[in-house]
């Protein structure tokens, strides 16, 4: 169901101001100036928490490179959009909704055109508390002190973006670059077995040439679409990437890093020649609909690359190939801005007689006894009768779309499956279109129904906390939005 700081030049800021209070006081404005701004808000966290992402969580110990929120802001003289990208693997809704509180209350900008994403970075602590907390469910719980540390800084970064809003000329495009995103699921010879007890046909990540490999078990994404920004002289004022690559890695234990997206942006900001700007060049790269592709081909040998080694010779690849075709976009004086929100409804999925009792049998074996089914299966007996006793039978999720010119711009709040995104690639009614992951909110991974047949990590019940159909609800949703938007 749907329930509809960098100072400017004074005549900027002055001009910034006229704008906002034109579109939000009469929103009659007969203006065509479309104006665009950007800022980077840094949220580096402290040493010593928890570096999340994968199994184990050691503390952090080094930063590697600042932890950032990226943000532009755009208007048409009518309407003003944000887009803000937030270094960290996944950010919950309630934090997010924080940072659009703060933000609409300074500059009633509606929630509707407020999009907050996370790039998905496995190197940085969490922002959804820690521990087993981070899996459970927080909705309306008192945020944590690094919770209210991004939500604040987040509005800090969107205001700062709206002060630095100036006459600007937009344009974008897109490039395939299928080196660097494989299929991380493939389609096993013969069952593997899962910690729920269960058989599946595809497994994640199963090992460089493993003699038991089908074929990969989806499509990849292979285009990286990109949004331009410039001022009316030609000063490159920001550019927000688009690629469905999950991360990319490599990080010794303990570092903090914003991984490949980070050096996507700062290899943008020198090919376009934006060193030391007054604002600052604000280079972007979100993450596309990434959740089932990551940066290895398990059908080649595997490579061995020195830390940060590969996230710069991925990002660098993408951030050349985005600039070449950049020399051919044309820019335009103006398009018209649109958004379109809504929440839709989901049922949280529930175990099966089947997974329940299998999880009963691993709880009952002492912690030293061999698996009965596999090593993680205890993690996972814990993870679903957390989902189980706390999480609610249905949440809602915002779903949003934007109008940008042509350009279309969905924003989901899980880690969604490439062929997904293709398909609303494929059904949106823009000429181009791409989408944004982990937006307004994080519950973990989309698979379509047709990969839950075949199972893998994905699709594991608290990797995966929906309905099986939930795709497919999300699809139209975004179909109906667009279609306000025409």
């Amino acid at each position: 169901m749907r329930n509809q700081m960098s100072q400017r030049p004074f005549f900027n800021s002055i001009l910034a101001v006229l704008i906002l209070f034109l579109t939000y006081t009469n929103g009659q404005s007969q203006s065509k100036v479309f104006m665009a701004g950007a800022s980077i808000s840094n949220i580096t966290p402290p040493l010593g928490e928890p570096v999340v992402g994968n199994w184990n969580s050691p503390p952090a110990t080094y930063i590697h490179d600042q932890i950032n929120v990226r943000s532009i802001a755009l208007n048409d003289g009518n309407t003003t959009l944000i887009f803000s990208i937030i270094d960290n693997v996944s950010i919950n809704r309630e934090v997010l909704d924080a940072a659009k509180a703060i933000i609409h209350n300074k500059t009633r900008i509606p929630y509707a055109n407020l999009m907050l994403a996370s790039t998905h970075t496995h190197s940085s602590i969490s922002a959804g508390k820690t521990g087993s907390q981070r899996r459970g469910w927080q909705y309306g719980e008192p945020l944590d002190e690094y919770q209210r540390f991004v939500a604040k800084r987040v509005a800090d970064g969107v205001l700062v973006a709206i002060e630095n809003l100036e006459p600007a000329k937009i344009g974008w495009g897109g490039v395939d670059v299928p080196d660097h995103v494989f299929n991380r699921r493939w389609l096993m010879k013969e069952p593997v077995m899962s910690p729920l007890g269960i058989m599946d046909k595809a497994k994640m990540n199963p090992g460089n040439l493993n003699p038991n490999l089908d074929k990969p078990a989806g499509p990849i994404d292979p285009e990286v679409s990109f949004l331009a920004l410039e001022s009316v002289d030609g000063r490159p004022i920001a550019l927000l990437g688009n690629y469905s690559l999950h991360y990319v890695g490599g990080v010794p234990k303990g570092h903090v890093s914003a991984d490949y997206f980070a050096i996507f942006g700062d290899r943008m900001q020198e090919l376009l020649g934006a060193d030391r700007q007054e604002p600052a060049f604000v280079g972007i790269m979100s993450n596309g609909t990434s959740g089932d592709i990551n940066n290895l081909n398990f059908g080649k040998p595997r490579e061995n690359h020195e830390p940060y080694e590969k996230m710069k010779i991925v990002a660098n690849d993408v951030a050349d190939k985005v600039y070449k075709t950049y020399q051919n976009v044309k820019f335009q004086d103006w398009v018209q801005l649109g958004a379109a929100a809504s929440e839709l409804t989901l049922d949280v999925r529930r175990a099966s007689p089947e997974v329940l009792k299998n999880m009963e049998l691993v709880m009952e074996r002492p912690m030293d006894d061999k698996p009965l089914f596999h090593p993680l299966e205890k993690n996972y007996a814990n993870r679903i009768m957390q989902l189980e006793t706390q999480w609610p039978d249905q949440i809602d999720i915002v779903m949003q779309t934007f109008k940008i010119g042509d350009l279309g711009i969905a924003a989901i709040p899980f880690e969604v499956f490439a062929e997904i995104g293709l398909e609303i690639k494929e059904k949106s009614p823009f000429d181009d279109t791409f989408t944004i992951e982990l937006a307004n909110g994080a519950y973990g991974y989309l698979p379509s129904p047709e990969q839950h047949e075949v199972g893998g990590y994905e699709t594991w019940l608290s990797t995966n906390r929906v309905e099986l159909n939930a795709s497919r609800k999300i699809i139209a949703e975004l179909m109906e939005l667009f279609s306000n938007l025409d």
